[in-house]
């Protein structure tokens, strides 16, 4: 089997950890035997913004490369900031036709197309599919349908698309919901869960973990990009009110300074550490040596940092989105918090901290999620989005 995935979420030189979720999932597959390239397209703005400090590293990407041992191409849309989305889909399938073409001129024939996130880049799959008559199947991973699906322009082109892809996946049954509610049909979408690396995230030496990073008081660590999204002002607030314990938050974003100032604000001073990036490699230790993972995030799919957690054995407390009670599901796995206040984050953490699970327990939350059944599961999807192509070529 040849698939040519399709995404502009997937990491590159200048921003190492985006879209690694994708990656990870994507060399799985490949791993399995399955002959894979990557088109991702990259949005680049015009000149001369393009020199703008915010896009110079992603705008000297190279347009073809081997990235982590797979053939990668990144083939260049005029990217518009804050004005050009509803052109995108069309200005990436255009690009994406374009290095598929090259792709196919040098032998490379896929027999599917597999994209990776709804909108753009997947209405973009989707288009540039049916132009090449390429079966495609389409993920849907959380802020793709629950941000852009409140957009008119954005749902028409995501629901045209779902009615002409050959398969549609979700990462949680919450979310196949959350599509459903959106227009598109219950019966075409599957759920495929996201794995975890259950031999990298593990329980560890804690004591060490702790002392590595300094941790000498009950810590709670949250893991996630530095946005809105991820509501980070709502956790700390939280911990204020939490006197025994720290926070460490591992990521980067444009409210960095926003959240420094508002923690300083609260008087939590060296109780919130801003870890700033984290290396994937090193976040199982990070995840070790806290006692509680904590995201209160405003949209989600299913968090792999979830996972992650989990099978190091760290207990949850996290906001109900997405798909949250799939993965908390049983006490040892934590909380799910049912009211977006400080007061009822807090009330969560304290009791997590006040009754310490086994972590072996906690670890266990985790086991369902296996690379093992993830790659089967996506083998299966792969070989019917081909099939049922054939059937509606067949008429």
């Amino acid at each position: 089997m040849k698939v040519l995935v399709f995404s502009t979420l997937y990491p590159n030189a200048a921003q190492p950890n985006f879209g690694i979720f994708v990656e990870n999932a994507v060399r799985r597959v490949a791993d399995a035997g399955v002959e894979t390239r990557v088109i991702a397209p990259n949005g680049v703005p015009p000149w001369p913004l393009s020199r703008h400090p915010r896009y110079a590293a992603v705008a000297a990407l190279p347009r073809q490369e081997t990235w982590r041992g797979l053939a990668v191409e990144r083939p260049r849309f005029p990217l518009l900031p804050a004005l050009g989305w509803r052109l995108n889909p069309r200005l990436i399938a255009r690009a994406g036709a374009a290095a598929l073409r090259r792709l196919m001129d040098e032998g490379f024939v896929p027999d599917v197309i597999d994209a990776q996130f709804f909108y753009p880049c997947g209405v973009a799959a989707v288009a540039v599919a049916r132009q090449f008559d390429l079966p495609v199947t389409l993920k849907a991973r959380g802020s793709d349908i629950a941000f852009w699906g409140r957009r008119p322009a954005a749902r028409r082109a995501m629901l045209e698309a779902a009615r002409q892809v050959d398969s549609l996946t979700a990462v949680s049954a919450a979310l196949r919901a959350e599509m459903v509610a959106l227009g598109m049909a219950a019966q075409d979408i599957a759920v495929h869960y996201t794995a975890v690396d259950l031999e990298r995230f593990a329980a560890g030496d804690r004591a060490a973990a702790r002392a590595s990073h300094g941790f000498t008081r009950p810590t709670i660590l949250s893991v996630g990009s530095l946005t809105d999204v991820k509501d980070h002002a709502l956790l700390i607030r939280a911990v204020a009110l939490v006197p025994d314990a720290d926070l460490a938050i591992a990521g980067h974003g444009p409210l960095r300074a926003s959240l420094e100032q508002l923690a300083a604000s609260l008087g939590l001073g060296e109780r919130v550490r801003f870890l700033g990036n984290i290396a994937h490699d090193a976040l199982p230790a990070l995840y070790q040596a806290a006692d509680v993972f904590a995201l209160t995030s405003k949209r989600e799919g299913l968090a792999n940092v979830w996972l992650e957690s989990l099978a190091c054995g760290t207990p949850l407390v996290i906001t109900p989105v997405g798909g949250a009670r799939e993965v908390v599901d049983r006490p040892e796995a934590g909380r799910v918090v049912e009211e977006r206040t400080p007061e009822a984050v807090a009330a969560a953490l304290r009791a997590v901290l006040a009754a310490p699970l086994p972590r072996e327990a906690v670890r266990a939350c985790a086991e369902r999620f296996t690379w093992q059944r993830h790659v089967e599961t996506k083998l299966d999807i792969l070989r019917e989005t081909i099939a049922r192509h054939r059937r509606r070529a067949a008429g």
